[in-house]
């Protein structure tokens, strides 16, 4: 083959190949986004879920009809819910062209029918919640015809007491001991028909041995006593059965989250692995083609000592560039990652290149190496990747959050943390330590683990300082940017509180250079 042609090939192949290494990172960070997406909905069914499961048990524990009804709301609310994710998820979710190549990861076999069964629970919570509901709803009923007869029935009962304690007769008084003894042997204790009746005839034993008008009012009113309790006691009994039934549902429903979860995360890890697989195998690839190429060429072709020393400048040349190109790649996709997570909470790409620039500044004066400094620098934009599984509800929720919103806001660290920490990647294990520790702060106060001083990473401590830094001088959905001297004075009282002192300290000796960065970088 002409020298000529066989070179012009050869670098048709190689940009073939380059070509392909990019549009794998491509397709993975397309994917990547499709499958936080697919992960959050799961998040939002498994939660709806949960909340169900904690409305059926509160409802046993509802003591009026107004608590039934505001029990019953949240429900019903709570199952609408459900429903709609369900078919938003299922019935609404479109193939796209990549999706023939790689399923999304809920159209698995093993998430589908884990879902699928997640649904069925959710019916058999909906009925099972009716069942017991009615059943309370007759418990309170019967509970509170109880309170309204039975201080009636005391009031009876201490009247026929002092008619007879003043005939002083020991048959009478012994006969009314036995019926008190068993009025109350029924009411509280043996709540069964064999006292009930031996209640019932104690009444009619004393009617007989002294006529008093007021024994038709008690036997009326112990009658409905005695039918209340007795009911009481067969519903307490319909709800023990009722309650095995539920908790069946629940922990099956939990098992079912917990696979879910688990399942997600080995599947997320085995797509990240195939796709790195596949660029290191192209990779690979390009660089024995060039090896091999460069040995043909060097071979067959009759070439001077300067001519193939060119050659071999260019061959290690490209080599080179392919390997920096790689490289671009990847740092591009992990910051791209990071700006996902910042998208999200409808915050600017800006602020992670700030955020980046920052940490770089703080790590290099802090003591840290030129090498350390620039791999905190790639891998800062990763701090708030955990977002992506946050619900937009509460992610661009403007004003501020309850505590059940924070909570859940708060779980992003160590969701980020789970996202990163199996790679064995130094950049991501560095992205891994930032996502678990930015928002620990000095003293100890915070999450999600509260690690205080020194045992807090400076990964962790330097991210934050840089972070918040930027967030006070940015707007958010939540609140307009601050001034610079109301941002100087916070940090100021924060040092040795929430920002490590020295870090701190830093800030301020070099401040100059943050507000040419901020000015740099500004939105």
């Amino acid at each position: 083959m002409n020298i000529k042609r066989l070179v012009k090939l050869s670098f048709i192949i190689v940009s073939v190949l380059v070509f392909l290494i990019f549009s794998a990172n491509t397709i993975a960070l397309h994917k990547i986004q499709e499958n936080n997406l697919s992960k959050r909905n799961i998040s939002e069914l498994v939660l709806m879920q949960e909340n169900m499961n904690t409305l059926v048990e509160e409802i046993l524990s509802a003591n009026s009809n107004e608590e039934l009804q505001r029990i019953e709301k949240e429900f019903d609310a709570f199952e609408k819910s459900f429903e709609n994710i369900n078919q938003n998820f299922f019935i609404k979710d479109e193939d796209d062209i990549l999706d023939q190549l790689i399923k999304d990861i809920h159209r698995y076999p093993i998430i589908f029918n884990s879902l699928e069964k997640l649904s069925l629970n959710e019916e058999a919570i909906e009925v099972a919640f009716e069942k017991i509901f009615e059943t309370q709803k007759n418990k309170i009923e019967l509970q509170e015809t109880f309170n309204r007869l039975y201080p009636k029935e005391s009031l009876i009962r201490n009247r026929i007491e002092e008619a007879i304690l003043q005939h002083q007769n020991i048959t009478l008084v012994k006969d009314l001991g036995d019926m008190k003894y068993y009025s109350k042997e029924m009411l509280f204790q043996h709540k069964n028909e064999e006292y009930f009746k031996k209640w019932l005839s104690k009444i009619d034993t004393l009617n007989q041995h002294l006529a008093l008008k007021e024994f038709k009012e008690y036997k009326q009113t112990a009658q409905l006593i005695g039918e209340t309790v007795l009911a009481l006691e067969a519903i307490n009994r319909t709800e023990e059965s009722l309650v095995k039934h539920i908790s069946t549902i629940i922990d099956s429903s939990q098992n079912i989250n917990l696979k879910i979860e688990q399942d997600i995360e080995v599947l997320s890890e085995n797509f990240l692995d195939k796709v790195y697989f596949i660029v290191t195998v192209i990779f690979i690839i390009t660089i024995l083609f060039i090896i091999i190429l460069s040995y043909k060429v060097n071979r067959n072709v009759a070439l001077s000592v300067d001519e193939i020393e060119h050659k071999v400048e260019e061959g290690l040349k490209e080599i080179k560039n392919l390997n920096k190109e790689i490289e671009e790649t990847q740092k591009e996709v992990i910051f791209t990652m990071g700006a996902i997570g910042e998208s999200r909470s409808k915050e600017t790409g800006n602020h992670v290149k700030r955020v980046a620039q920052y940490s770089k500044i703080l790590a290099l004066h802090y003591g840290l190496s030129s090498k350390e400094a620039n791999m905190l620098k790639q891998a800062s934009p990763m701090h708030d990747i955990g977002k992506v599984a946050i619900p937009d509800a509460i992610l661009n929720k403007p004003g501020r959050f309850d505590e059940a919103e924070r909570t859940i806001m708060e779980t992003h660290a160590e969701l980020g943390y789970s996202m990163l920490k199996h790679s064995d990647r130094p950049l991501l294990k560095m992205a891994a330590i930032i996502s678990n520790e930015h928002h620990e702060k000095w003293d100890g106060t915070g999450y999600p683990q509260g690690k205080k001083g020194e045992d807090i990473h400076i990964y962790g401590r330097i991210t934050a300082v840089a972070d918040v830094f930027d967030a006070l001088g940015s707007d958010r959905c939540y609140k307009k940017a601050w001034d610079d001297e109301r941002i100087f004075k916070l940090f100021k009282e924060e040092r040795g509180k929430q920002f490590d002192p020295k870090l701190v300290d830093i800030f301020f000796e070099h401040l100059d250079e943050f507000l040419k960065i901020r000015e740099t970088f500004k939105d």
